[in-house]
């Protein structure tokens, strides 16, 4: 049997093991908070705490690993401080995976970059992520783990993105000319995982991004369309009065290619733009769930 061991059960790698799972692999994986563990179980995933021994006992037993946690300040990954020797002894394992970030890119001034590019971050963030990913393909050299590396552009789809912030209220349309962002929609991630775990090349990088970079603004608006509500009033970008964090997504202007996943794995995206995804998501929600009111009130970070 194909088992699948998720280090950090976040909003992607539960999609992946929702969907495995049904498939008639056998998926487990970490978690901080304790309360998700009952819940994960009535989904069939068997959780338990990270760096636990029992977290250690499950990974020995994986054919497939999945990281998705963040990287700490400092340190190197959290999987590798913890279970580096468990990893090291894995018999069976076939392929590894790295969420990291188009981040690491930092600011191309518009311009399109693919995998072939020099990292480069501009943020602090960026440069934890690219540390991050050098510390898995030493372990990849050193030790022959089948690791790859993901770099996911900014994820939406059920219940996170411009919808549910429109839908709260708190969505902004922040203009900074010439700013684009690329996305991708959470269902693409996961049949781009599945699409590597059916082709492991070792030691690959892939993005995982949809067809077309836009401006968050021009986002917004079509969201706002979709749901029927009044977009929020622009705002520029010198007033928005950001907060760090959201101030750090706008330091990076780039369009990244995804050229290799459609040429190498055979990926083809259901979301081919933030269009289409955002149609279905709006269509799969029930009339309730939508407040027809303006969406004059803002947020922190529209990406």
């Amino acid at each position: 049997m194909s088992r699948l061991f998720c280090l950090g059960l976040g909003y992607t790698s539960r999609r992946l093991a929702l969907e495995l799972r049904d498939e008639g692999w056998q998926v487990t994986g970490t978690v901080r908070d304790p309360a998700r563990i009952a819940d994960l179980a009535h989904d069939g995933i068997e959780a338990v705490a990270f760096g636990s021994e029992a977290a250690a006992s499950l990974l020995s037993q994986s054919t497939h690993v999945i990281d998705s946690i963040p990287p700490v300040p400092g340190e190197a990954p959290l999987p590798l401080v913890h279970h580096a020797a468990t990893l090291t002894r894995l018999e069976d394992l076939s392929w590894l995976a790295y969420l990291s970030t188009t981040g690491v890119y930092g600011d191309r001034q518009g311009n399109w970059v693919d995998e072939s590019d020099e990292a480069a971050p501009a943020t602090e963030r960026g440069a934890r992520r690219i540390a991050a990913e050098q510390a898995w393909f030493i372990m990849h050299e050193r030790y022959g783990l089948p690791v790859h590396v993901f770099r996911l552009a900014g994820i939406y789809g059920p219940g996170r993105g411009v919808l549910e912030q429109v839908r709260a209220g708190k969505a902004r349309r922040i203009i900074k000319p010439g700013q684009v962002f690329s996305r991708i929609h959470v269902d693409d991630i996961v049949a781009t995982l599945k699409a590597s775990i059916a082709r492991p090349s070792p030691g690959a990088i892939y993005n995982v991004c949809d067809d077309e970079p836009e401006s968050p603004a021009l986002v917004t608006e079509y969201a706002c369309r979709l749901l029927g509500v009044t977009a929020p009033r622009p705002v520029a970008f010198a007033d928005a009065d950001l907060s760090t964090m959201a101030a750090s997504f706008y330091a990076d202007n780039k369009r990244v290619s995804n050229r290799k996943i459609r040429e190498e794995l055979g990926v083809r995206l259901r979301y081919p733009t933030y269009r289409e995804g955002l149609a279905a998501l709006a269509d799969s929600s029930s009339p309730s769930s939508v407040r027809p009111r303006s969406a004059r009130s803002e947020s922190r970070d529209n990406r």
